[in-house]
């Protein structure tokens, strides 16, 4: 019997090839969805959500997304566009003056102190695009990387993110705005922008605009008390034994916090089933059914690549990744598939954006598909389960 137009003996050695990450102990469990042509054509939770305590996983675990939310804020951001309260080339200092003047430092290595004054304004643009300038303590060395570790570390917003902004603020930007795709806090900024524009907290905005119409129950930058339980455990990786260890456990979780840092860039926590109504509505260009939240025309734009040719040939984590993807609004966008490195799969015009707790998704706008794989392992490491897992999907397409 095929559903969704999939092979099923295919879909087995999709899931033998996920179950086998969980017996070789690489991830302890795994939550995968493949949704094509308006149904689920498989929806798999393999392993464990806590391996201590020996909970499965289960179709509704939550997961901390990280940078898929980004996605989310910059759909945010084009709703308010459309509504006429800021435009792609505004200078956000309308909204955050403490950002009216940079500084930009003269070696992304070097002093704080060693700076030249910023060349342009920053824009809505420059943010959406991660071409602002601004950076993660992951993505710097040197002092840079030092003071942006200080800015996050055990910071609570309560219900406050203009502290958070004032620390990123004094802190100088790696690169003048505009000249270089630079991963970053980028999308974090915009976050407070839509508070500053709105009057809400980004969490109040998020689900009374976004998940309430889309319902998505699940979907929040904390966790409650009666959701817990359904909360998976997350690991890091020993950087000496290279094995699992326990980074955030729900039974002391910083995500049950409802005072915690309402990260625009990365912090959200949500299911395979809710995050699955957010990807439809960007590959149904802002509706789901007979709901609609955003044009076509604004979805189009976060689809497209902004990216020009010199800068999609720098590196990237260490990589050149953007020789067969460019970046658009929040979303990697494929535009030449035989030139998508690593090996990928997805057809022209696919996008997605992962987080760093191994959670990924994409949205195939040839196929009608959909893909999510949810799984809890923090590693700045390479590491090839997301790819897998788009392979053994689309070799499963049958119709």
């Amino acid at each position: 019997m095929q559903i969704a137009g999939f092979a099923a003996s295919r879909l087995a050695a999709l899931t033998n090839a996920m179950q086998g990450y969980v017996e070789r102990g690489e991830v302890a469990g795994v939550v995968s969805l493949v949704w094509r042509r308006g149904e689920i054509g498989y929806f798999e939770p393999l392993g464990l959500r806590d391996e201590a305590a020996q909970l499965p996983m289960e179709r509704d675990t939550l997961f901390r997304i990280a940078s898929m939310t980004k996605p989310v804020t910059s759909a945010a951001i084009m709703m308010l566009i459309e509504e006429d309260r800021l435009a792609l080339d505004t200078p956000v200092s309308l909204w955050l003056p403490e950002l009216a003047a940079p500084r930009v430092l003269r070696d992304p290595n070097g002093s704080l102190d060693d700076t030249d004054p910023v060349r342009a304004p920053l824009t809505v643009l420059d943010l959406l695009t991660h071409r602002a300038g601004f950076a993660y303590h992951f993505t710097s060395t040197g002092p840079l990387a030092e003071a942006y570790a200080a800015a996050f570390n055990g910071f609570e917003s309560n219900g406050d993110n203009s502290a958070w902004l004032a620390r990123i603020a004094a802190l100088p930007l790696m690169f003048q705005p505009g000249t270089r795709w630079h991963y970053g806090v980028a999308t974090d900024v915009l976050g407070v922008l839509i508070e500053r524009i709105t009057a809400m907290s980004l969490g109040e905005f998020f689900r009374t605009r976004i998940f309430e119409p889309l319902g998505m129950r699940d979907t929040a930058f904390w966790v409650h008390d009666t959701q817990l339980a359904r909360l998976a455990t997350a690991y890091g990786i020993d950087p000496n034994t290279r094995r699992r260890v326990v980074e955030d456990h729900p039974a002391a979780s910083r995500w049950a916090s409802p005072r915690r840092f309402q990260s625009g860039g990365g912090g959200l926590v949500s299911t395979a089933e809710d995050y699955l109504q957010f990807a439809q509505l960007l590959l149904g260009r802002g509706r789901v059914g007979g709901t609609r939240l955003l044009s076509n025309r604004s979805v189009d734009l976060m689809r497209s690549n902004f990216l020009s040719r010199d800068q999609r040939r720098l590196p990237a984590f260490g990589h050149v990744i953007w020789a067969g993807q460019g970046f658009g609004l929040g979303l990697s966008v494929v535009d030449d598939p035989a030139q998508q490195l690593p090996l990928g799969y997805r057809s022209l015009g696919s996008f997605g954006w992962p987080g760093a707790y191994g959670t990924s998704w994409f949205a195939d706008p040839v196929e009608n598909l959909i893909g999510l794989m949810l799984i809890q392992r923090r590693s700045l490491d390479p590491f090839p389960m997301a790819i897998d897992f788009e392979r053994r999907v689309y070799d499963a397409i049958d119709v």
